[in-house]
């Protein structure tokens, strides 16, 4: 049954970190000064209920990673740190004069790209220059991603006094063979030793990222890999489907054969290994594709309904107002949306202009802000509702037709004018959102823009 239901509903699909989806923006109906407006819409509204999160790109690696679709500039010449460090400064400072009163900043994530390539002074330079225009709300939660190779005891220290007390580290698998195909190659002893050291400081909660459906991955890799993390005993854990999307990452993501991945029901025996072995030593899914321990607050927001699912990826804090620093960032003002322009040198030049490199866009619907809302309960809370009019459109009837067959097969069942996805259902939460996706429905792409969905 399990093959069957994988047949047939593996397609093409988002993976949801917004909605609507980047393939789907309305840019010739965006500008600059509609992302102005709703920024300081929002920003009047929440920052001093709720705050703002920043999320700040450091685009920088010493090698490329082939799993890897984020924006990266591969290089060892460590003399791009200032002039980046600056750059990210001149942006926020824009930002802070659009916005004319001090920020209250809730969540800060420093992602990449490798934001441990920066030296620990420029780390702390970036920080320090980001709070000489905003204040720390009372609650905050600030976060950063950890390469095991290149992150010191004193990348970890420092970050923790600024106020870091959540680092995440990229582990993808153990195996050898795997780690020398996608081009990651470290050592069991070097992630313990950075987890180990995280602990130590005083970390509240460290991630690990794990990949399954990767090159040369077969069942005693996934075993290995999970009985290393259960020693490790990290507080949560994305365990991802890799996106093997070589048409949209070019080259990086062709170091090896299509033959050497994973195809379906090899690949989905996999994630359910892993599953399994993961809730057999005290992880509990949380939304898709992340696990966390009852003690971590990612579990604790699950529980409590709040957990929060944006361009960061899930969060324990929510805030409508999100804004990207740093080449390719997105933003999210929760009425539209805004990414940085993706050419570094592009992005210096504006900069120098006075100007946010800001290069493309969307303005949110009423229709559009709906179908967001129903998105992220799936993504969050696997269930949503339209007993409340003002969640309801009016092609739900439609949708209800189409969640039918998804019914027959037990991913889901319907309750109080709503749906609430099974324990069956959870590995096709991603087709269960592709039903409320209306843009999807009405324009089918006509190249392939996704990876697959189980």
């Amino acid at each position: 049954m399990k093959n069957t239901l994988l047949q047939k509903y593996n397609v093409p699909g988002p993976r949801y970190t917004s909605y609507p989806t980047v393939p789907y923006w309305n840019p010739s109906a965006f500008s600059y000064a509609i992302w102005i407006e709703t920024l300081k819409k929002t920003f009047a509204k929440s920052n001093h209920s709720e705050g703002i999160s920043l999320y700040i790109h450091l685009p920088f690696c010493e090698s490329i990673c082939t799993f890897c679709g984020c924006y990266k500039r591969i290089t060892k010449n460590h003399a791009v740190e200032n002039p980046y460090i600056e750059a990210l400064l001149k942006e926020w400072k824009l930002y802070c004069t659009i916005l004319g009163e001090r920020p209250n900043i809730k969540e800060i994530h420093l992602g990449g790209g490798t934001p441990t390539f920066f030296s620990i002074k420029n780390l702390e330079d970036l920080i320090n220059g980001i709070f000489s225009h905003a204040n720390k709300a009372a609650d905050y939660e600030f976060s950063f991603e950890g390469h095991p190779n290149n992150t010191t005891y004193a990348h970890l220290q420092k970050l923790y006094s600024l106020g870091f007390r959540r680092v995440s580290f990229g582990v993808q698998d153990y195996s050898p063979k795997v780690q020398k195909a996608i081009h990651r190659e470290q050592s069991f002893h070097n992630v313990a030793k950075v987890t180990f050291w995280a602990r130590e400081i005083g970390y509240t909660s460290i991630g690990h990222d794990l990949i399954f459906g990767l090159p040369f991955q077969d069942m005693d890799a996934i075993i290995d890999t999970i009985e290393k993390t259960k020693s490790l005993q990290p507080d949560r854990l994305a365990f991802y489907s890799y996106a093997h999307v070589p048409w949209i990452k070019g080259n990086g993501q062709r170091g090896f054969n299509d033959e050497d991945i994973p195809k379906d029901s090899q690949k989905r025996i996999l994630y359910e290994t892993g599953k399994y072995l993961l809730y057999e030593n005290g992880y509990h899914e949380i939304g898709m594709d992340h696990f966390a321990v009852k003690t971590d607050a990612l579990f604790t927001a699950f529980e409590n309904g709040t957990l929060h699912r944006n361009f960061m990826g899930y969060s324990a804090s929510k805030t409508k107002l999100m804004i990207g620093l740093g080449v390719s960032s997105i933003s999210d003002s929760w009425y539209g949306f805004a990414q940085n322009i993706k050419n570094l040198d592009d992005y210096y030049q504006l900069l120098e202009w006075d100007k946010l490199p800001v290069f493309k866009g969307h303005e949110l619907t009423k229709e559009d802000l709906i179908v967001r809302q129903h998105i992220l309960n799936l993504m969050c809370k696997f269930e949503t509702s339209w007993s409340d009019p003002s969640n309801y459109f009016k092609e739900i009837p439609e949708i209800i037709q189409q969640l039918q067959e998804m019914k027959k097969d037990g991913l889901l069942h319907f309750k109080n004018d709503g749906i609430q996805v099974t324990e069956s259902g959870k590995p096709f939460v991603r087709n269960i959102c592709m039903a409320f996706d209306l843009l999807l429905k009405r324009k089918t792409p006509g190249t392939a823009l996704f990876s697959m969905t189980v």
